[in-house]
């Protein structure tokens, strides 16, 4: 594991810089073949920011909000000190929420955690649609990556500096932190056509024209986007999303389409972005390890008694460390790739943040246009409502866990990473094991994903079971010992791993060939768009209840609510219909699909 990144740092330059491949198709552009160590600092970004994604939104970033929170609060009945000499350790007092005041309101420092992270969903999403048209310009690719990379490693170091009287600053590091990492990925991953594109091993198939011109008249729909990761074993996985003699010509981002069996350009971004990912996922578990450690380490000195949330803070100042390092590799490896210039022509006289207003506007205006499209498309719109509510579950499950674990059950913050270590690691197994399981009993690709669906419910019906009066005087079962989370983890795990690759392919059946780019933009705008509902809603219910264990009822009924329309999307109809759509749209010549493929930059290569 450890060896894989280091070998990437000591990598060499690549001979081959400076080159040129191919004739520039616009002033500028940077034609260069793409060097080995070019790809090893793609590489090195997946390993800078998957470490914060696993480490800091996945572990120990609810748990610091939520101890900065507590130790600020009082207790609600008796108003002592929720943390602290003066705090109850033991009796009924120590059962009580703790509550923390924020802008006028009183609320669970549970609850806090849980719209702070709602918050920050919500505005990563906004910032994704916002900049989607500014980075196939000019050299903002490389700009806006270095960017909310160094940002975004700055908020998680910053956290060291964050004291519980001051714990509403932790907030607006997380919403800063999980915008700059959402926004990064996107960018990252909007690189790789460019480098496909470049690759030298490619350039027979580039002189031969057609097969060419068709991959860079498409090189920003999102080929090879690493968020597909079950794409790790190219064989088996895609040969698991068919069905008894079904044939899945799949979309851009990285999955098979149709006649894309011989695409050079697919296999090698495919190869590209799966070893990309397992890369990052290397460095997460390899990360989160150090961090138990060092809690373990931390925890036997003097500064858990100072404060109980300075050796979750020195983690995250480790994280943050080791994203900036790694960024800096990315930014000395990566070329900087300039798109064409920035259009002034239309405003004489126009500052750049005019200009570059105007195109956060026309990437509004384009996402608006491929909903009208879609709109038309019946079996589209039926799975874009049901991966509403289905993402919207998932990212609600993961963060009720982590704080479900520390706050009801007492567990740990050690305890709780080796949580978030065996998630991830289900999750890695999950890739592999659907598409074998789609196999073996010949399933189709929603019927896999219903599976997962039923399979996803037993977490929270699993919780609920704490509410059935003998079953709660055991004092076991229904999540009442903190070791039955592990084996929902697992569960947790495998079905997310499912899900998440199943959704993005079945979906790519729906499609309309050629509008890949649009499409998958609207995907990842639905699935960004909903993910701030869920946690909101269940901060709601856990100050209206006090107790984390109530969110389970919401879950349970939004991850259910998709299984019906899951069932109704008809494939066949739908890639009909999509066909159908592509040679309306061709007919056309450049309708709304089209011009949202110009503005979508981003959005497409979102994972």
């Amino acid at each position: 594991m450890l060896s894989n990144i280091l070998a990437a740092i000591r990598s060499p330059p690549d001979p081959a810089e400076g080159a040129q491949q191919r004739p520039p198709r616009y002033a500028g552009e940077d034609t260069t073949p793409t060097t080995r160590r070019e790809i090893l600092g793609w590489y090195a970004y997946g390993i800078a920011a998957e470490v914060f994604a696993v480490c800091g939104v996945g572990s120990f970033l609810p748990l610091t909000l939520e101890q900065l929170a507590r130790e600020h609060g009082t207790l609600q009945t008796s108003h002592l000190p929720c943390w602290g000499p003066q705090a109850p350790t033991n009796g009924t007092q120590a059962d009580e929420q703790c509550i923390v005041g924020v802008m006028g309101l009183h609320i669970t420092t549970a609850s806090f955690a849980m719209y702070t992270f709602s918050l920050a969903v919500l505005i990563q999403a906004l910032t994704l649609i916002s900049f989607s048209a500014l980075a196939d310009y000019e050299s903002n690719r490389k700009t806006l990556l270095l960017s909310f990379g160094f940002i975004g490693s700055a908020t998680s170091m910053l956290f060291v500096l964050i004291a519980p009287p001051v714990f509403i600053l932790g907030s607006v590091l997380v919403v800063i932190g999980v915008t700059c990492l959402g926004s990064s990925f996107v960018v990252l991953n909007s690189f790789l056509p460019v480098l496909v594109a470049n690759d030298p091993s490619l350039q027979e198939v580039k002189d031969g024209g057609d097969e060419m011109s068709n991959f860079q008249s498409n090189s920003n729909s999102g080929v090879g986007d690493d968020a597909d990761w079950n794409a790790w074993d190219e064989e088996d996985s895609l040969d698991g999303l068919q069905g008894p003699g079904q044939h899945v010509p799949l979309g851009a981002d990285g999955l098979k389409s149709k006649g894309s069996g011989s695409n050079p350009e697919l296999q090698l971004s495919t190869k590209i972005s799966s070893k990309g990912v397992g890369l990052g996922y290397c460095a997460a578990v390899f990360v989160q390890i150090l961090s138990i450690a060092l809690l373990v380490t931390l925890s036997k000195t003097k500064l858990a008694e100072i404060s109980g949330t300075l050796p979750m803070r020195f983690v995250l100042l480790l994280v943050g460390i080791w994203w900036c390092l790694f960024t800096f590799v990315a930014g000395r490896w990566l070329r900087s790739r300039p798109g064409p210039r920035l259009d002034t022509s239309s405003s004489p006289g126009a500052s750049r943040w005019r200009v570059w207003l105007r195109l956060m506007g026309f990437a509004w205006k384009s996402l608006w246009k491929t909903v009208k499209v879609a709109v038309k498309l019946r079996e589209a719109m039926i799975f874009l409502v049901a991966w509403f509510l289905l993402s919207d579950a998932m990212a609600t499950v993961s963060g009720t866990a982590i704080l479900f674990a520390r706050t009801e059950l007492k567990m740990s913050t050690t305890s709780v990473g080796l949580l978030s270590i065996t998630a991830t690691l289900s999750g890695m197994t999950g890739a592999f094991l659907w598409p074998h399981v789609s196999r073996r009993f010949g399933l189709k690709p929603n019927q896999t994903i219903i599976v997962c669906i039923v399979l996803f419910e037993t977490i929270p019906l699993y919780g609920m079971l704490a509410y059935i009066p003998f079953i709660k005087n055991w004092g076991v079962i229904g999540l009442q010992k903190s070791w039955e989370i592990f084996p929902l983890a697992i569960v947790h795990g495998i079905v997310s791993g499912g899900l998440a690759s199943y959704c993005r392919s079945f979906f790519g059946l729906l499609i309309p060939p050629g509008s890949e780019a649009a499409f998958y933009a609207l995907y990842a705008a639905t699935d960004k768009g909903s993910s701030f509902i869920g946690p909101a809603v269940v901060g709601v219910l856990v100050d209206a209840t006090g107790q984390v264990r109530s969110g389970f009822f919401f879950i349970a009924i939004l991850i259910v609510l998709p299984i019906p329309l899951v069932w109704m999307v008809n494939a066949d109809k739908g890639r009909h219909d999509a066909l159908a759509m592509a040679e309306s749209l061709d007919k056309s010549h450049g309708g709304p699909v089209n011009d949202a493929q110009e503005a979508e930059g981003l959005l497409s290569h979102e994972q």
